[in-house]
């Protein structure tokens, strides 16, 4: 059943380039195993599964720099509220994937018609 609004997720990533580098394959099939298993379980909930997030460049009135952060990757849901959305992202692999990973989970309301 769909939801009433659309939830940004941002995806950060804990792990140092090190850390990155040790994970085997078959850490790698489990890991993308367990997203298609929660991916499949929000079913048309998940209105974008997203991507990762690489070659960021910053914008300013004066100019255009390339920069660093934590930020992995997205993804959008629908959910019938902000705690919701939470919850169901609550249970995404990617938390346990390296110590200190988060998902921040931002609302994205509909923009005013009038």
């Amino acid at each position: 059943m769909p939801g009433m609004g659309k939830y940004l997720a941002i995806f950060n990533g804990a792990a140092t380039r090190e850390a990155r580098e040790k994970i085997t394959p078959e850490e790698s099939d489990a890991f993308l195993a367990r997203w298609g298993a929660w991916a499949s379980g929000l079913g048309a909930a998940l209105l974008d599964p997203g991507a990762p997030l690489y070659r960021k460049v910053r914008l300013t009135v004066d100019a255009a720099e390339p920069f660093e952060d934590s930020r992995t990757a997205y993804a959008i849901i629908d959910a019938a509220s902000h705690d919701q959305a939470v919850e169901m992202f609550a249970s995404h692999p990617h938390l346990g994937l390296a110590p200190g990973n988060s998902i921040e989970v931002i609302e994205c309301p509909e923009p005013p018609t009038e």
